[in-house]
């Protein structure tokens, strides 16, 4: 489990920042595909449930890198 910078464009940015853009585009669909099916409006804080989603997808795209050895 070793993560070392990415070169984007000549510029090295640490090796968070590419997990929490994807991450954020994952959540994106994620939240177009639940306020099609009206989830949020069964949650009792519709804020504090996205957060909790976007961290799940966060650390669990942190953790299959760190296992596939990214």
């Amino acid at each position: 489990m070793r993560f070392s910078e990415v070169d984007l464009l000549g510029v090295f940015v640490a090796p968070a920042a590419p997990i929490l853009v994807a991450a954020a585009l994952a959540f994106l669909i994620l939240r177009r595909a639940t306020d099609r099916l009206g989830v949020l409006r069964r949650v009792w804080h519709p804020a504090l449930f996205e957060f909790a989603v976007y961290v799940i997808l966060v650390s669990s795209l942190t953790l299959w890198l760190a296992r596939e050895g990214g």
